[in-house]
């Protein structure tokens, strides 16, 4: 990994555990489902030129790739995109780049691009959607979506981890597939207004499920959670209260 992104998380070595873990997981099926109904809602028609920047193992890049658009699937490590390229062998149209999604050519212009779940991994998260900003064309669609901050902070008082939140939420024995850093979705909006972009779209992501007192309703009663996510996922107040927060915004055309 480049020194200057020293700090940026890569899943090397724990890639398979990551994929286990994550989409093994009615967490990761959920969060994966929900970004899936809300992305299809506002993807322009295939073919697209698609950046999915920190994509892993290519599991949302499998989605676009079946509807037809030209993906450039981006991640730091190696081990996930090697899982990515078996999962991926039947679609031509996908290409690799391993290395921080900061050394994609500018000069390369994107009609969508995804960066999904990797902003809480990243010493400077907002400076890396300023370096997506710059390859995303005129008219471009730009979707995030990150471990949302004031939920994690609400979710931790409920579970009665105070000393966890004095301490600024560090740990001295972090676990590798906890999130570094969690985002505030107000910045994220600001900045992205400030920056000229129109937000079409903001949903919260899990403003249920992770809250559940009887864990084992979110395997017996998945749909049911997957209904209620849906039906007040994009409601305020609820729309603050997922544990992952999601926005979909259109950079000025030309």
């Amino acid at each position: 990994m480049h020194k200057q992104y020293s700090q940026d998380q890569s899943f090397d070595r724990i890639a398979e555990k990551f994929e286990k873990n994550i989409y093994g997981t009615t967490k990761g099926r959920l969060r994966h489902e929900l970004l899936e109904h809300y992305l299809l809602q506002y993807l322009p028609p295939a073919p697209q030129r698609v950046l999915d920047a920190g994509g892993g193992t290519g599991v949302m890049t499998k989605t676009l790739a079946q509807l037809g658009h030209q993906i450039l699937l981006n991640d730091l490590s190696e081990d996930a995109l090697n899982i990515a390229r078996q999962k991926l062998a039947d679609y031509p149209q996908v290409s690799y780049h391993c290395g921080p999604l900061q050394e994609i050519s500018e000069q390369t212009q994107f009609d969508v691009i995804l960066c999904h779940a990797v902003l809480e991994w990243l010493s400077q998260p907002l400076d890396a959607v300023e370096g997506l900003l710059t390859k995303l064309a005129p008219g471009g669609q730009l979707s995030l979506s990150f471990f949302n901050s004031d939920a994690h902070l609400f979710s931790n008082v409920i579970y009665g981890n105070f000393d966890y939140i004095d301490k600024d939420f560090v740990v001295p024995n972090r676990v590798r597939l906890n999130p570094n850093k969690a985002v505030c979705p107000a910045q994220v909006l600001a900045f992205l207004e400030a920056a000229g972009l129109t937000v079409i779209h903001k949903a919260g992501i899990r403003c249920f499920h992770d809250y559940v007192r009887d864990k084992s309703i979110q395997t017996t009663h998945y749909e049911q959670l997957k209904a209620k996510e849906l039906e007040y996922g994009t409601s305020h107040p609820f729309v603050w209260l997922g544990r992952y927060f999601h926005v979909i915004a259109i950079k000025p055309g030309e």
